[in-house]
C-alpha cells in the first residue's frame, strides 16, 4: 500500500490495516492520533514510540493475537493479511523436524505456564532450532524481564509488518 493513500483512507480502513500489524488496540488508537504520517520513516518513529508508552495490557493483548510457534492461528483470530504475514515469519518451523516441533510446543507451554502469555518471538529468518534455543534460553528470565523482551520482540514484528505494509504492491 502506498503510504499517501493510507494516509488520505477512511480511519475505519486505515485502523484495520494497523491491527494487523499489531494487535493491541491501544497502539492502533495512539497510531491513528498521528496520523497522516507522510514517510516510513515518520511511521516506524511513531510506532516505536506508541508501543513503548502502552502498559503490560496493551502489550498482553497484541501477543495474544499471535499464534503460537509452529502453530496457525493465535488465540484472537487475526484477519487474512496478519495470518499470511504470521505464516511467513514462521516459516523456518514448516518443515522441521517432528522432535524439534515437539520440542517447540513442550517449551511454549512451558512458557505460557511460567509467564502466563505466550511465547513472543521474531521469528522472520530463523529456523525452528534458533527458534527452540531462544525459547530455552528466555525460560531463565525474570518475569520482569521477560516482559521487557517479549515487548521488544513484538516491536520488531510490528515494524517487519509496517515495512511490507508499505511496500507491498497494490
Amino acid at each position: 500500500m502506498n503510504l499517501s493513500t493510507f494516509d488520505q483512507s477512511q480511519p475505519e480502513r486505515a485502523a484495520e490495516l494497523l491491527r494487523a500489524c499489531c494487535g493491541s488496540s491501544g497502539w492502533v488508537a495512539g497510531m491513528m492520533a498521528r496520523r497522516p504520517f507522510g514517510t516510513l520513516p515518520n511511521v516506524l518513529a511513531a510506532a516505536d514510540d506508541v508501543w513503548w508508552s502502552l502498559d503490560r495490557g496493551d502489550w498482553l493483548e497484541a501477543f495474544a493475537q499471535h499464534p503460537r510457534i509452529g502453530e496457525r492461528q493465535g488465540a484472537v483470530a487475526q484477519d487474512a493479511r496478519g495470518a499470511a504475514w504470521s505464516a511467513g515469519e514462521q516459516s523456518g518451523v514448516r518443515d522441521a523436524a517432528g522432535d524439534v516441533r515437539a520440542e517447540l510446543a513442550a517449551s511454549n507451554r512451558a512458557y505460557e505456564e511460567r509467564f502466563g502469555y505466550i511465547y513472543v518471538v521474531c521469528a522472520t529468518g530463523k529456523s525452528a532450532e534458533e527458534l527452540l534455543a531462544l525459547a530455552r534460553s528466555r525460560l531463565r528470565n525474570d518475569p520482569h524481564a521477560e516482559l521487557r523482551v517479549a515487548a521488544e520482540e513484538q516491536r520488531k514484528i510490528t515494524r517487519l509488518r509496517l515495512e511490507k505494509l508499505f511496500t507491498e504492491a497494490g
